[in-house]
């Protein structure tokens, strides 16, 4: 009883939106002893449902300037009396597991505000740029009262695309350089981008800046059009974070496009499809997580050192393997 009551507690002051009960329940979902997952469960369950955030998700390759980026346009938003979350995701050693979570200290002025909540994150190696809670950790944020949430990834690459599959518009920043920059730029995040923003166009840079936007801007005409844009987008723009030109330009691109997916039904039906795939992610990391279990662990041990051995194909230690786990079950 008393375990209930006290995550009911929680789930209302969240709903109130304090920072340190919304900053206790993310660490309770991060975690991964059981009989928090079970009580993480039962905050989400309560939480109220009839609260949506802009969901706004951003990549870029190391050194462009996200966190700059994140402050001054967090700024912008918090002084006109907008509520911001930041989920900052940090990379996570393979070898330690360790992070840094510098984001935070890197974002002082924004990380002061009285109307931003900062959470840096480590990504725990989990693919896809994320941290393997993030998404609950948006649904808490939502419940908190937020009015954007901006998810920040590890870094730009092919899985960075999962963001995508948590937010309302997936932004790409990028720095200004040569012609070799569009060939190191993966496809599959450039068709999930609804916008490119080429950041540092200030000073020297700029002009490289300009040339950098225009060769983007090309590029994104070539690809498909995608039934969820207007006309015109995914576009290309230049901003300046240290200067923070080119935001309010950008911010009034996003309302754009968010107003036209609503009115077009896109919204809705985004929203129900990322429902959907997350769903369908929840089993496979349920199903990967009996793997974990000690029994699994010999299992898998046992099949390994045949095939290491050269008695098993890896195909064949593969199949007996599920097989095994198809029997426990039953």
């Amino acid at each position: 009883m008393g375990l209930v009551a006290d995550i009911t507690d929680l789930g209302t002051r969240i709903a109130l939106g304090e920072r340190r009960a919304l900053a206790r329940g993310i660490t309770l979902i991060e975690s991964a002893r059981a009989d928090h997952r079970l009580q993480a469960a039962r905050l989400l369950e309560g939480l109220p449902k009839d609260r949506e955030a802009l969901r706004i998700g951003l990549s870029g390759t190391p050194g462009v300037g996200k966190s700059t980026f994140i402050e001054s346009f967090g700024m912008m938003l918090a002084d006109r009396g907008l509520r911001i979350a930041v989920l900052a995701v940090d990379p996570s050693s393979a070898r330690s597991g360790g992070s840094i979570l510098g984001d935070k200290t890197r974002m002082d002025r924004l990380s002061r505000h009285k109307n931003a909540f900062i959470r840096p994150s480590p990504s725990q190696t989990h693919l896809g740029g994320v941290a393997r809670r993030t998404r609950e950790a948006v649904a808490l944020c939502e419940a908190a009262g937020f009015d954007i949430v901006l998810i920040e990834t590890v870094g730009v690459g092919q899985s960075e695309t999962v963001v995508a599959q948590m937010a309302d518009l997936f932004l790409l920043l990028l720095a200004p350089a040569g012609g070799d920059e569009l060939q190191g730029v993966k496809r599959g995040i450039m068709e999930m981008a609804d916008l490119i923003l080429v950041n540092k166009a200030d000073g020297d840079l700029k002009a490289a800046a300009t040339r950098t936007c225009a060769d983007y801007a090309g590029a994104l005409r070539l690809l498909r059009k995608r039934p969820q844009d207007p006309d015109g987008f995914p576009k290309a723009m230049m901003v300046s974070a240290v200067e923070t030109t080119g935001l309010e330009t950008a911010w009034e691109t996003m309302q754009t496009l968010v107003d036209w997916r609503r009115d077009a039904g896109h919204w809705v039906r985004r929203r129900i499809e990322q429902s959907q795939y997350w769903f369908a992610e929840d089993v496979r990391a349920g199903l990967l997580s009996q793997l974990d279990a000690p029994r699994a662990r010999n299992e898998m041990l046992r099949l390994g050192a045949q095939v290491a051995d050269g008695d098993l194909a890896p195909s064949i230690a593969a199949d007996q393997m599920l097989r095994w786990l198809s029997a426990v079950k039953r």
